[in-house]
């Protein structure tokens, strides 16, 4: 026996069908996505602040509530993974944790052994000095006693700046508190904690300074640097559900608003100023870093 169909009960079914479409395609679009850990987000991080902590059972801090935002946004439970700097990478690649965070910055190098993602935000490196001073610039430190910390990228290029006397530290807290004791006139650190350290503690009446310079003599110093996460290149599902949603925060610019709570209120972290390094890298030719103004 055949059913003739009329036309509004043909219209339902077909609006049941699509319904049900949608709600299956929704269904697989999180379930879809490999994890070390089936329906959890395991992220490896080192709980330096403001880039990653965890308390209350979720992420904190710029990189971690970022990453938290993602893990609920793709129907996934995060899985805390608090390790060594030193480990995370190792992590990644040996598949036991599906993302590493905590202000890393992009390096062609890193690139080449992990996907990166899109930026979270910016950076510029500087010169956290006394609010008496106003130095942004290379020239500004020849002949000053600075210290940064043991094992960062930019210590050849410090080492090139006349006069320049360098003293190296095993911690910024330590750095920091040779500054302000008077010890060294200023500290390259990592941007980032600089500027949240800084925030929580005005009495110290210290101040950070990106440079002004742009120099190709220098590019690690003053070139424009990138904070990104970093996950598995075999899980390119994951890798582009992650950039979509860190793409839905650059456009609602709701990063500025995570950043405030971090001390990260300047524009240098959200309008990327200078050269493109990604663009023919790991990413297309014509690829454009994302902006909030």
């Amino acid at each position: 026996m055949h059913t003739t169909l009329t036309a509004p009960t043909l219209g339902r079914l077909l609006a049941s069908f699509v319904a049900a479409t949608c709600l299956l395609s929704l269904g697989l679009s999180a379930h879809a996505l490999e994890t070390v850990d089936k329906g959890a987000f395991t992220i490896a991080f080192s709980g330096d602040m403001p880039g990653t902590g965890y308390q209350d059972g979720k992420m904190v801090g710029y990189d971690g509530e970022i990453l938290q935002r993602i893990a609920e946004s793709l129907k996934l439970k995060v899985k805390p993974a608090l390790m060594e700097w030193s480990g995370t990478i190792a992590s990644v690649q040996s598949k036991r944790v599906d993302v590493m965070a905590g202000t890393m910055g992009w390096t062609e190098q890193r690139s080449k052994i992990m996907a990166l993602s899109d930026p979270i935000h910016y950076f510029k490196n500087g010169i956290t000095q006394s609010d008496k001073t106003d130095w942004s610039k290379l020239k500004d430190l020849e002949g000053k006693k600075v210290g940064t910390i043991t094992g960062f990228s930019f210590i050849p290029e410090l080492r090139k700046i006349n006069g320049l006397q360098l003293a190296l530290y095993d911690t910024s807290d330590a750095a920091v508190r040779d500054l302000l004791a008077g010890r060294i006139d200023a500290v390259i650190g990592d941007p980032p904690v600089m500027q949240y350290a800084i925030s929580q503690n005005p009495q110290w009446k210290i101040k950070f300074n990106a440079f002004t310079d742009a120099s190709p003599d220098y590019p690690l110093l003053t070139g424009l640097g990138q904070v990104v996460f970093g996950l598995n290149k075999d899980n390119p599902e994951l890798v582009k559900a992650v950039n979509a949603e860190i793409a839905k925060l650059w456009g609602s610019c709701e990063l500025r608003k995570i950043g405030k709570t971090y001390g990260l209120v300047q524009d240098v972290w959200y309008i990327p100023v200078g050269q493109n390094a990604r663009a023919g890298v790991d990413r297309a030719v014509d690829w454009k870093l994302p902006s909030c103004k």
